[in-house]
């Protein structure tokens, strides 16, 4: 059975860090592209940042870019998203996602991050 459990959301205030987490189980982990998506309220989901199956290369948004980092460990069945300098347009549910082709594609429930003064 896949599973994807996000762990770390929560309330911080502006210029803040949060560190979420992401533990998967029930498919060969080092073999999927791990990304984080949020959603927004009354917004569509977006991709936040990606990471490759052996953690050579990653990407991220625009939005995010110098703030947020994203790292796995593949001994520990895990995806991480290091967040810095938040500001409230951070607020979102966040998403851990796997992806090992189209036919392989596995999503979590979600942490909410809320960044509020």
């Amino acid at each position: 059975q896949v599973q994807l459990v996000e762990s770390g959301g929560g309330l911080v205030q502006p210029g803040g860090s949060l560190s979420l987490s992401c533990a998967a189980s029930g498919f060969t982990f080092s073999n999927y592209f791990m990304s984080w998506y949020r959603q927004a309220p009354g917004k569509e989901r977006e991709l936040v940042a990606l990471i490759s199956s052996g953690g050579g290369s990653t990407n991220y948004a625009d939005s995010v870019k110098g703030r947020f980092t994203i790292s796995r460990d593949n001994a520990r069945d895990t995806v991480y998203l290091q967040m810095n300098s938040l500001k409230p347009e951070d607020t979102a549910v966040y998403y851990c996602h796997a992806e090992a082709g189209a036919r392989y594609s596995y999503w979590g429930r979600g942490t909410r991050v809320t960044v509020s003064s």
